[in-house]
């Protein structure tokens, strides 16, 4: 290797700290190499001692990696405008051994999704996150954006979606980011999205279905359908079967489902596992908006484990979630009580990226890979409510969905 110039390094008892006229180097892949400008040679090893080691995890976001003219390698700081021969990682090197595997959980309710990230380089990944533009959507789609991943903001409001694309740029202007518009309170946009999606011939590794509203007056969808059940169900089932094609050929693929711990207040079906639609669908004079938003977060969970049963053969899993409770987001602004106590739970709830951190641990935690079918609260596994397990259910109210669909859109539903 190439002499290295001095960096010049105080003596040191420490074991790990080197000794003069040494410095610390990595290669292109992450080896990390000692150069002794006194002697004019490098090695592999520490010269105290003796181990081999590599940095540990990719590079922060907003860092690349280049090669100069001389075959040397060093770093970009986008973010700091700033160029650097020293590895940011190599604060955190590993020895070349095998880690021995931890059942300690890494991350819970403070854990943000910037910090689950962190080290994590997601370029080539492909994310649709939908209802994107504001709260928990857009953390979580800025937050895979600013490392690297091609990020797609499905969205019902074009102006909200393309302020949401320009605050990330603002941010990391290299990031690929953009909106896309995806309106689940109607089919026909739902379709229209998957065939836009599908022309730009990606895969598609990840999609979150996030979007979803609460405390909605009782309206029917043009589809006929009362407009929470469509919006926080519905929409995200056709949605999903349109794009399961594209999510099978980008296998291992993940979908994520965002729900509450709403679920375990309600029911769907009679004692013979039958769901009366009226129970998803109300008439005006029987709609309750809270139980409306209850029912369609049963759905999720249903829906994701029923999803995975069919899926995770084809290496497409899926997983549900709880974010986190109260959290002031844009999803109570359709009814002044639910703002008055978003509002008075603000100061004793998680911030926007703590909510986003479990659906970002789904979306990318290593150890989750080819698992599917289970429900998560920050950032750990739990268990729903029976209701939520029970597999006749969850097959009862797929039938369902396919039907409703199929009598809306015929050729093109399920």
């Amino acid at each position: 290797m190439a002499a290295l110039k001095y960096a010049g390094l105080d003596d040191t008892d420490s074991e790990d700290e080197l000794p003069p006229g040494w410095e610390e180097r990595t290669t292109k892949d992450g080896w990390v190499y000692y150069a002794n400008h006194d002697e004019l040679k490098t090695q592999w090893e520490h010269p105290k001692t003796g181990k081999r080691r590599k940095v540990a995890g990719d590079l922060p976001y907003g860092w690349e990696q280049e090669t100069d003219e001389h075959g040397q390698v060093f770093f970009v700081d986008h973010i700091n405008k700033r160029t650097t021969y020293l590895d940011p990682r190599l604060a955190f090197t590993v020895e070349d051994a095998p880690e021995k595997p931890s059942a300690r959980q890494k991350y819970d309710g403070n854990s943000t999704a910037m910090e689950i990230l962190q080290g994590r380089d997601l370029t080539g990944r492909v994310i649709i996150v939908t209802g994107a533009n504001a709260g928990i959507g857009f953390e979580t789609a800025k937050s895979f954006a600013l490392h690297g991943a091609n990020v797609i903001l499905a969205c019902r409001n074009k102006i909200r979606a393309a302020n949401a694309v320009s605050m990330i740029l603002e941010e990391w202007p290299k990031a690929k980011v953009e909106a896309m518009t995806l309106d689940l309170a109607s089919l026909r946009s739902v379709q229209e999205f998957a065939q836009a999606f599908k022309s730009k011939n990606l895969p598609l590794h990840v999609l979150i279905c996030n979007a979803a509203v609460i405390g909605q007056t009782w309206r029917l969808t043009e589809d006929g359908l009362e407009s929470t059940f469509q919006i926080c169900h519905l929409g995200h089932f056709y949605l999903v079967h349109l794009l399961q094609d594209v999510l099978r050929r980008s296998a291992p693929a993940r979908v994520i489902v965002v729900s509450s711990e709403s679920h375990r207040f309600t029911d769907l079906v009679d004692t013979n596992y039958k769901i009366d639609l009226n129970l998803l669908s109300p008439p005006k004079k029987e709609y309750w908006s809270m139980l409306a938003y209850n029912r369609s977060k049963l759905c999720n969970i249903l829906f994701s484990n029923e999803l995975n049963r069919r899926l995770s053969q084809y290496g497409v899993t899926s997983n549900a979630l709880h974010p986190g409770n109260m959290m002031y987001t844009s999803l109570h602004r359709s009814w002044w009580v639910l703002t008055f106590l978003f509002t008075l739970a603000r100061p004793f709830t998680k911030s926007m990226q703590q909510g986003a951190a479990t659906t970002v641990y789904c979306a990318i935690a290593p150890e989750l890979e080819g698992l599917g079918g289970m429900y998560f609260n920050n950032c750990y596994r739990c268990v729903p409510s029976s209701e939520a397990q029970n597999e006749r259910t969850a097959a009862a109210l797929w039938e369902l969905s396919e039907r409703l669909i199929r009598e809306r859109i015929g050729a093109q539903a399920p």
